[in-house]
């Protein structure tokens, strides 16, 4: 059979999750080829991809709905055309076999261990040729991309399903990353934010010594990189060494630190089972020492099996002593299959919700004061895309906010000066959010 790529071929994806989820689904979409056609409605496609996640109990529930919704559409709309409905992801590799036989309409179900397999899996129910040697197909937009570095997990978290869902940490080689980030670059995205699930545990399992240092050095000298990000940046790997060897490394590096602390009382995390030292100030401690001007960013669980008020006190004062750019507060969820969910001492739901809203309150004003700080500042403003209130707005970001998770910095220009997504700009901070700020370009 003769290969042809270029067969126009519409697909109607959803990434739920992650970044790593968008990035896997990226790579299957550049794999189907350069006849890929975004389609508006699973209806009008070809193909229906929903990539999912099984984290938690409330991903858990947004996969099935997405899933189900698209199902709908697809029987209600069939007539003599009926795309391949295809669900890949974590939810898949969680809960498979039940799935199969809950969702018989499903004609594909593609899990985390067949990543590599995905574009033939799909090409074969489409009747289709694969091209594995195809870029990926970036769905950020001209402002950024993500690299993913790694996939999987090696810690053993008691409240955490990853590891049994993606398998045992295993990172790509340095030359196949910097190639791939060539080749991101050349689309002329200016940012890379690199994710992975431990990424200070990159190159862990090579055999080779220093392995993220190569990363990063091979990284930061390349040619239209102006700035790099690096998320899930594990506590106990934020070592002196790593530290200073960053701040040495300088721009296009970003003094962006997304710690994934989980909690700050020792007894808490020492039944967690994370994997870093107890004391939680010593990590940031460490950090400000050779950042003092870094912006943190972190994710706390309460409610975790065992928390006490005085516990749940601990984390509360050491959010407000440490003063984080950005917060996410969890409830706990006991997910079926993790130690934690057989814990004693489950703490109640309504006891849960009102110590996340607790701490929320107060972060809440913390990040309006960080804002707020930077009125009147001339900085650095990432143009992504313009905004659809009034001509001469658009929506960008600065160093300090991460795309995505973060808040956004809305900027404005004459209309006969209009900006250029996937730009930086030179603009003024001149108003100040909860999370986001305004700024105009400056003269």
């Amino acid at each position: 059979m003769d290969q042809n790529f270029d067969t126009i071929i519409n697909v109607y994806t959803v990434s739920l999750g992650c970044p790593k989820n968008r990035v896997d689904t990226e790579r299957l979409l550049g794999a189907l080829g350069s006849g890929v056609v975004p389609a508006e409605s699973p209806s009008r496609a070809d193909l229906v991809i929903i990539n999912t996640c099984g984290f938690i109990q409330p991903a858990i529930e947004e996969s099935l709905d997405t899933v189900f919704e698209a199902v709908q559409e697809v029987e209600d709309s069939a007539g003599d055309h009926r795309p391949v409905l295809a669900v890949a992801g974590c939810l898949v590799s969680r809960f498979g076999d039940s799935l199969r036989d809950e969702i018989p309409e499903v004609d594909l179900w593609l899990t985390t261990d067949q990543i590599d397999q995905w574009p033939d899996m799909a090409r074969k129910a489409l009747g289709r040729d694969t091209d594995p040697s195809a870029p990926r197909a970036l769905s950020t937009g001209p402002g950024h991309a993500y690299l993913k570095i790694s996939e999987g997990c090696s810690h053993n978290c008691r409240f955490c399903t990853i590891p049994s869902i993606r398998g045992p940490h295993k990172s790509w080689t340095v030359d196949h990353l910097l190639d791939e980030a060539k080749q991101l670059l050349s689309t002329g995205v200016p940012e890379l934010v690199v994710v992975g699930q431990d990424s200070t545990a990159y190159g862990s399992d090579l055999g080779e010594a220093d392995a993220v240092k190569r990363l990063m050095s091979g990284l930061c000298s390349l040619s239209g990189l102006d700035w790099l990000r690096v998320m899930y940046l594990y506590p106990a790997g934020l070592t002196d060494d790593l530290l200073a060897f960053l701040r040495d490394l300088g721009r296009p590096f970003l003094p962006y630190f997304d710690i994934p602390l989980q909690h700050a009382h020792p007894d808490v995390l020492k039944s967690m089972g994370r994997p870093f030292a107890r004391d939680p100030r010593r990590v940031i401690d460490r950090v400000r020492k050779y950042f003092p001007e870094a912006a943190l960013r972190t994710t706390f669980i309460v409610g975790y099996p065992g928390e006490t008020d005085e516990s749940f006190q601990v984390l509360a004062d050491f959010v407000r002593e440490v003063r984080f750019h950005h917060l996410g507060v969890f409830p706990y969820w006991p997910e079926d299959g993790t130690p934690a969910a057989a814990m004693p001492n489950q703490v109640e739901d309504a006891v849960k919700q009102a110590r996340r809203d607790e701490i929320m309150a107060f972060q809440t004003e913390i990040s309006r004061e960080i804002m707020a700080s930077h009125v009147g500042r001339t900085m650095e403003v990432l143009v992504e895309r313009e905004s659809p209130e009034w001509p001469g707005l658009y929506i960008g970001r600065t160093w300090f906010q991460a795309p995505e998770v973060d808040g956004v910095t809305y900027v404005s220009a004459p209309p006969e000066s209009p900006l250029t997504p996937g730009t930086i700009v030179s603009a003024e901070i001149e108003g100040s959010e909860i999370y986001d700020l305004s700024a105009l370009v400056s003269e």
